[in-house]
């Protein structure tokens, strides 16, 4: 799977960020592992104030739990790169903001930090809408290197918020 092109990516964020300026939508997002970049890209085009409400970069298990109030049994089960925490940061992230969307990222980039359950290129999704049931993507991007997991995780990150927007009114 190749990472895609920066250029790209912004044509496609300025669409969303018109698409959700057209419902009144805001954004937010928590992230781990892309450690501010979905926020980064979001903001990159000219008037994105107007969508994005706020980023928040929880790299640590504390930052995840005093800013998104993700719940320290949760971590301790589960582990920050999981399923349940990355559905918890998302709704963490959307409770704790002005937005009707969230999409948090949590995952190992490497080259350190893997085990034999979860290995180099484990990337968790969340996507929370309100009024809506929280959804959830796993990719295994494999050990592409850290820059290659990182940018193929904020191209998901947008797809999911892009598919935000095909599913109602979000109010």
């Amino acid at each position: 799977m190749r990472a895609p092109g920066q250029a790209g990516l912004t044509e496609r964020v300025a669409a969303l960020l018109r698409d959700y300026e057209a419902r009144g939508w805001r954004v937010a997002s928590a992230e781990s592992c892309t450690g501010g970049l979905v926020a980064a890209l979001l903001t990159e085009v000219a008037g994105s104030s107007v969508v994005v409400d706020r980023g928040f970069v929880t790299y640590s298990n504390e930052a995840k739990t005093e800013m998104l109030g993700v719940p320290p049994a949760l971590l301790a089960a589960h582990g920050a790169v999981s399923e349940p925490v990355a559905r918890a940061m998302a709704e963490g992230a959307l409770a704790r903001s002005l937005a009707q969307v969230a999409v948090a990222v949590t995952g190992i980039a490497g080259p350190g930090g893997a085990t034999a359950t979860k290995p180099v290129g484990l990337v968790h999704f969340g996507l929370a809408r309100t009024g809506q049931a929280t959804r959830h993507l796993e990719r295994r991007y494999r050990d592409q290197g850290r820059a290659t997991v990182r940018r193929l995780a904020v191209a998901d990150a947008l797809a999911l918020l892009e598919e935000a927007l095909l599913g109602g009114s979000g109010d």
